[in-house]
């Protein structure tokens, strides 16, 4: 127990500190609240309205997945490392936890989880047979009609 009394005398230590620091703070601050303190901080600017919408659900899906997949990686590398040493059974157990975790990345990719905002909007208004490419629109059936002319509803740019 005795090697253990460096380690608690400086966790109390930190607590003491912790609690002193906020007393402090408390007493010596200067309070002189007024409306524009008491407003939520927004970059320094003062909210005139609510704002104009909320995100989508699908944009906290894609931040989750992204999680998800982030978490994966930081358990395959030390798995990586000992794979030799775990044999079938740590194989065994990987692959299921890596199944685990692509089925319903899958699935997401299958429902168009990932597809959002404003590219997805293009690409529904796009004609049948064009591809969205890094240069410019992609017919693959060989018209060289010009995009504007097959899309009457969409106006130049």
């Amino acid at each position: 127990m005795s090697e253990y009394l460096p380690i608690l005398v400086m966790a109390a230590l930190v607590v003491a500190f912790v609690m002193l620091s906020f007393i402090a703070s408390q007493l010596l601050a200067p309070q002189r609240p007024n409306s524009a303190k008491q407003a939520p901080y927004e970059c320094g600017i003062v909210p005139e309205q609510e704002p104009a919408e909320r995100f989508p659900v699908k944009f906290y899906l894609v931040a989750m997945s992204f999680i998800v997949l982030d978490v994966e990686i930081v358990f395959l590398y030390p798995f990586s490392v000992v794979f030799r040493g775990l044999g079938a059974f740590g194989l065994f157990a990987m692959a299921t936890f890596v199944l685990t975790l692509l089925v319903p990345f899958a699935y997401l990719l299958s429902v168009g989880a990932l597809e959002w905002g404003p590219v997805r909007d293009v690409l529904e208004r796009l004609p049948g047979p064009l591809l969205r490419t890094n240069a410019a629109v992609y017919d693959p059936t060989g018209d060289d009609a010009d995009v504007d002319e097959a899309r009457p509803d969409v106006e130049a740019a």
